[in-house]
């Protein structure tokens, strides 16, 4: 099986390399300016560079952790994460997107830990799950968070996380004040109405008024912006 997996990332790079333009990397050889830095959760099912159509090297930065989280420990203080941090302060990049995902797995386990104590993880991910329940604390006494909702408490506790990342990066004195943060949710299961695979955005720099956030995106893309909570 091993073996057998290890053929099919062999086949996959050749198939890689072989659609790929002999000047592909030309523009980025000698170093690099992405646009975006796109922090989303660690998981199979979210392709940054999918959900984004990107094709061309260099345009987006690609870090992602367990519940697209964008801060890190330092010392027993949060910090913002490296991996985002690096290019804000030295490649010019001037936009964030925070993007989280309906049925995330690790604001299950957060909300899981939270409401009945299970806490049997790795270290390893056992750290991450423990950094969201704070966030899950706050999001279960938010009046706009509603278990009764048709929307399930655990997607709106998404959108939720993905609020309070925005916040955090917003207050943090290591981002340029210039930087623009964007807070979307990549929708695996139609659960904001339209179809699978869209991302949806619903926060620009703190703003989650949907009047507010629709003003603006075009007209054309008016249905890509939606939440969930204070519907």
């Amino acid at each position: 099986m091993t073996k057998t997996l290890l053929t099919d990332l062999l086949e996959r790079n050749q198939a890689h390399t072989d659609g790929l333009n002999e000047d592909h990397f030309e523009d980025v050889q000698d170093g690099q300016e992405p646009a975006v830095v796109s922090m989303t959760c660690s998981d199979s099912r979210v392709s940054q560079e999918g959900m984004f159509a990107v094709e061309e090297p260099g345009w987006l930065f690609t870090p992602s952790t367990i519940g697209n989280q964008v801060w890190d420990r330092h010392e027993g203080t949060r910090v913002v994460d490296g991996s985002v941090l690096y290019p804000l302060v030295n490649t010019g990049t001037k936009i964030v997107a925070v993007v989280g995902h309906t049925g995330c797995g690790a604001v299950t386990a957060a909300l899981d830990s939270v409401r009945e104590g299970k806490t049997n993880h790795p270290e390893g991910i056992g750290k991450w799950v423990r950094e969201l329940e704070p966030v899950i604390e706050a999001g279960l006494d938010d009046e706009r968070v509603a278990p009764d909702r048709e929307s399930t408490l655990v997607d709106q506790l998404v959108e939720y996380n993905v609020d309070q990342q925005i916040e955090f990066l917003r207050a943090s004195e290591t981002i340029p004040a210039d930087v623009e943060c964007y807070g979307f949710v990549y929708d695996l299961h139609g659960v904001y109405g339209g179809p699978k695979g869209r991302t949806y955005l619903v926060n620009v720099n703190g703003e989650t008024d949907l009047t507010e956030l629709r003003a603006q995106v075009p007209d054309r893309f008016q249905p890509f912006v939606h939440r969930l909570l204070g519907e």
